[in-house]
């Protein structure tokens, strides 16, 4: 791969483990992924994190409430805050150049989202995090992420999955003949319905000239074996 500006949309338990909230062992690879990109391939780099690793949606359910999905967003966003915060400065005392912009308000912890102040960043070679999601209710991460790519002009977003290696015909998790796909048009993502990315991410990026990779968060420098083509297990999505 040859992408010179990415968006790397991580979940939030891409950042730990079963048993831990945040892994040290999972945030020195990444950051080990990370500096290799800048190094190597003198890639720029913003990062849109989720908050599945704090909250999850059955969470709002046991708390009772009910059809309030506005106030369980508002908790994910804020979850995600809290991701964009740890990996921020988790990133900074490790000798990488971070800076944190949010979609919500918290002006004590970082300031909003601004797409010139980003692109700067990214062109000093600064990686930046987007927390807060898109800082709206009934919109998923993923709906962030090409929002934000859109933003920072991106080649390219990454988007790693938990335990999916791409785009299937179906679950390959409950249908054992289900057929991977190893390259896809956001018209054709939309049109078949597949639940692997966020209809309403799919629909923003149509129009843009901006793929977006699917892959599997959970193997080992699965991000820089993306781009030593190493990895062949991947779904492109094209315009």
């Amino acid at each position: 791969m040859n992408y010179k500006r990415i968006l790397l949309k991580l979940s939030g338990e891409a950042l730990g483990t079963k048993n831990e909230t945040f892994d040290i062992s999972v945030l020195k690879n990444l950051t080990e992924q990370i500096k290799s990109l800048q190094d190597d391939f003198g890639v720029q780099i913003g990062i849109v994190v989720g908050g599945g690793n704090i909250f999850r949606g059955h969470i709002s359910e046991s708390l009772g409430f009910g059809y309030d999905t506005a106030a369980a967003d508002y908790m994910g966003m804020m979850a995600t805050s809290i991701n964009a915060l740890g990996l921020t400065t988790y990133l900074n005392n490790n000798g990488i150049n971070a800076i944190m912009q949010n979609a919500l308000l918290f002006e004590d912890i970082s300031p909003k989202v601004d797409k010139n102040i980003a692109i700067e960043a990214l062109t000093n070679n600064k990686i930046v995090i987007f927390g807060g999601g898109t800082g709206k209710p009934y919109l998923s991460t993923d709906t962030a992420a090409a929002m934000r790519a859109i933003d920072i002009e991106a080649d390219a977003i990454l988007m790693a999955k938990n335990c999916v290696d791409g785009v299937y015909t179906s679950d390959p998790n409950a249908n054992k003949d289900s057929e991977f796909i190893p390259e896809l048009t956001y018209q054709e993502i939309i049109d078949a319905k597949f639940e692997v990315a966020d209809t309403k991410a799919m629909k923003l990026l149509k129009d843009q000239n901006i793929d977006t990779i699917i892959f599997n968060m959970n193997k080992q420098n699965n991000i820089i074996n993306l781009y030593k083509n190493l990895e062949s297990k991947k779904t492109i999505i094209r315009g």
